[in-house]
């Protein structure tokens, strides 16, 4: 498609944007159907995120994506956000509505669509998740949000676990459907007693991503059992020791690439209201 006067932009900021695969994805779908717009990406630093958004509403662009380090600066750049984002603290889609820019926060969303995706409802279900950063946080609020009945989270006793304890009080106090749990993480028969009592076992951690990729925070395969899902946010290696394990186990297993690619999708459809073509760049940027 020929870029014209009434093109639109969207883009990603943040730092560092050079191996996004964000620019090949939205510019794809935006030709596949047929949309004027166009998709860059432009390497910001965190102390310059506020200078960017004002000259990207300036700019007057649709909207942007944000990626770290910038989604907890973009906050308060924001003229509104979503209930998401303002629960997990951090944005990572922004919509420009009329000159009024709504945060949203679709990391979380990704993961509940892939659930979707891959066949499960995490409508009143229970759940066991490891990790208190920045994707568990999207993960636990958002599925607190879309329903799950009861959440369960381990968390290292690290300078993060302050994080995961504020996650606690903020679905307890702002979802009242939903109960929510903090245990320790080096308390491993307590982890393994919460996940056999669980539907889904979500590890949102970094163990498995390379160069951590012979490891896995389920050491003991009697865990798994074949009415078990379990879900990785690693996609680097794009099939972990644990979702290896958990297959052999007779688990049903959602791969973390999915994640990447619906929070992406989520945030396409806020910008052009149309689903994004996910199973064709799928083949297309993300085959093995």
């Amino acid at each position: 498609m020929e870029i014209s006067g009434h093109t639109q932009m969207l883009c990603l900021i943040g730092s560092p944007v050079g191996h996004s695969g964000s620019p090949a994805m939205y510019n794809y779908s935006f030709q596949k159907l047929g949309l004027d717009y166009v998709y860059l990406a432009f390497d910001i630093k965190e102390e310059d995120t506020s200078k960017a958004i004002n000259a990207l509403r300036l700019l007057n662009v649709k909207g942007f994506n944000i990626t770290m380090p910038g989604k907890t600066a973009a906050l308060s750049c924001c003229d509104e956000l979503s209930k998401a984002a303002q629960l997990i603290g951090a944005v990572n889609t922004v919509v420009n509505e009329n000159g009024k820019l709504i945060g949203h926060n679709t990391d979380g969303l990704g993961w509940v669509r892939n659930c979707r995706e891959h066949g499960f409802e995490i409508r009143g279900k229970k759940m066991t998740i490891a990790g208190s950063g920045g994707a568990a946080t999207a993960i636990e609020i958002t599925s607190a949000l879309e329903g799950m009945s009861e959440i369960s989270i381990f968390a290292r006793k690290d300078t993060f676990f302050a994080n995961a304890e504020a996650t606690v009080e903020k679905i307890r106090r702002h979802v009242s459907g939903c109960r929510v749990n903090l245990y320790d993480l080096e308390d491993r028969d307590l982890f393994y007693h919460e996940i056999e009592d669980s539907h889904i076992f979500t590890n949102a951690t970094r163990v498995g991503m390379k160069p951590m990729d012979q490891e896995s925070l389920i050491e003991n395969p009697e865990v798994f059992r074949s009415d078990l899902t379990v879900s990785d946010v690693v996609y680097n290696p794009r099939e972990t020791r644990l979702l290896s394990d958990a297959a052999v186990a007779g688990c049903k297993v959602i791969p973390g690439i999915g994640m990447l690619l619906w929070q992406g999708a989520e945030a396409f459809k806020l910008y052009t209201g149309k689903e994004m073509p996910v199973k064709e760049i799928m083949e297309k940027y993300f085959a093995v």
